[in-house]
Order: structure tokens, then sequence, then C-alpha cells
């Protein structure tokens, strides 16, 4: 079991103006691991797509509270939680297929769960259908120097 060396907790309600706060915040956070650009550009897209599912899929045409665990573990691994309240995912396999989406008018639909994985070294995601969902993510990263 890895140490926990820091963490935090936001919520923000599930507002479209409020992704881009959620991915300076993960940005903030991960700072103190002194990572790379791409690094946090990784981590900034992988969370910029997680909340914006939340938003889009999960709470479609209400508002409500989109949680964001972050924690700073041993050995440079950063450890995200994203969840929502939503409406829940009844097929999270079929939902993790490219181009798949519940939202088929949305400009980039179907391909939140692809940009997860490609920016991060180990997605789960867990949901139970009229509960929420919630998206973890794990990314390591490698120190400078």
């Amino acid at each position: 079991m890895r140490e926990i060396n820091n963490y935090m907790k936001i919520t923000l309600a599930g507002l479209s103006r409020n992704e881009g706060l959620a991915r300076m915040c993960a940005a903030a956070f991960v700072s103190q691991l002194d990572p790379t650009i791409e690094e946090i550009s990784d981590i900034k897209a992988a969370v910029s797509e997680a909340v914006t599912n939340c938003i889009v899929h999960g709470y479609r045409d209400t508002i409500g509270d989109i949680d964001i665990r972050m924690k700073i573990m041993d050995g440079d691994t950063v450890y995200i939680k994203i969840s929502d309240k939503g409406v829940g995912i009844d097929d999270i396999e079929q939902a993790m297929q490219p181009m798949f989406t519940t939202a088929p008018d949305g400009e980039r639909a179907g391909l939140g769960f692809a940009v997860m994985q490609s920016f991060t070294d180990k997605l789960k995601v867990k949901s139970t259908p009229g509960k929420g969902t919630s998206v973890t993510m794990l990314k390591k990263l490698g120190r400078r120097g």
C-alpha cells in the first residue's frame, strides 16, 4: 500500500465554466512534484475530460456537484478521482468504446474515456445507474534532473 504524502478535495457545481477551474486546481496541486509541462498538460486534459463527462453526460440538463479528489502518493504517483451523482452509466464497457456517446449532438462526442486513458497510466470507471459515476486515474510522474 502506498503512503499518501498530500491530498485535496474540492466540490464544484457541474457548470461548463468550472471545467477550467478544475484543470487549474489539478495543475496547481501536482506542481509540488515539479512535473514537466507535458505531465501537467496530460493531467489537465484527463481532468478536463472527466469533468466534462460529468457535466454533459452525468447531469445532462441539470446541475449537480462534481467532487474532485487528488492524492500525491509515494513514488510520485498522482491519484485523481472525479465523481458525480448523476444518471450513471448502464454499460461501462460500451461507454468506454471510442466514438460511443449518449450525447450525439456534441462537438467532440465519444472520445472522453479514450482521452483519459491516453493521458494516464491507469483508468477505472465505476457507475450505478441513477446514482452516479466515479472515474479514478493514476499518473506516475518522472522526476526531472
